[in-house]
């Protein structure tokens, strides 16, 4: 089993368009997608038009749901999330609120967008003082709960990683085919960046001794992302994109 694994597009149709192409010289079985599909100011009509021409399993991310539950005043003060809303067709808002939580691939692979328990938790990382860093073995396994698959394949933070347990399970997080850095500042002011302007994915390979892993990085024409968030007047998002950077 062969499989190639997307998460965070945030609406950036080129990135996805060029790891779409990469993934056609790598000889998958099977592509997946961990969520967080349209949040963005790029392009988000036309990214749901091209991966709903794949054939691709996907599972709902956090601000996939945040478009079927948002209200009014939230939507006034969010002018990103106005964009989709008034950008997007019902049925392509229909079909990203009946994407599934979570997903198992046959009993060997669990798929999720940020954990079992929560699509808003990160799994793998510990955001507390500002910069990411890998959470203890215990509490990594306190999260995934009863979740026992030897793969676990995630997403949420944008930051590819590859993490083995004392199970011996391994958890992979694909990065972001679509948004490199990002900033927050809940529960506390931090940053997560990639340092280029690549799209990130994942290929991960079922082989006799255990799993093969690539994390893979894609040039594509990030110009092009950026003139959509100019004209869409969200400059804001310009060094995120072209540098990785927050």
């Amino acid at each position: 089993m062969r499989i190639g694994v997307l998460s965070d597009i945030h609406s950036n149709v080129f990135a996805l368009e060029s790891v779409l192409e990469d993934l056609q010289h790598r000889d998958v079985d099977a592509i997946v997608d961990l969520g967080d599909i349209v949040y963005g100011p790029i392009a988000p009509r036309a990214t749901c038009e091209l991966l709903q021409e794949q054939s691709i399993k996907h599972v709902q991310g956090n601000q996939d749901r945040m478009l079927h539950e948002v209200k009014d005043p939230e939507i006034a003060n969010n002018p990103t999330l106005q964009l989709m809303l008034d950008e997007l067709s019902t049925d392509q808002l229909t079909w990203l609120k009946a994407l599934p939580y979570d997903l198992y691939l046959e009993d060997d692979v669990y798929l999720c967008h940020g954990s079992p328990r929560s699509d808003t938790d990160y799994l793998l990382e510990d955001i507390s003082g500002g910069t990411p860093r890998v959470k203890e073995d215990s509490a990594i396994l306190k999260m995934l709960g009863n979740v026992t698959a030897p793969l676990i394949l995630c997403g949420h933070t944008h930051v590819p990683r590859i993490v083995e347990l004392s199970t011996g399970q391994i958890v992979v997080n694909a990065g972001s085919v679509g948004l490199p850095a990002y900033r927050d500042d809940l529960p506390e002011v931090y940053r997560m960046e990639n340092f280029s302007h690549h799209a990130n994915y994942s290929i991960v390979d079922k082989r006799s001794v255990g799993w093969c892993i690539e994390q893979i990085r894609v040039p594509y024409d990030f110009g092009r992302a950026l003139e959509m968030v100019r004209s869409n007047q969200r400059e804001n998002w310009v060094r995120l994109l072209e540098e990785g950077r927050a």
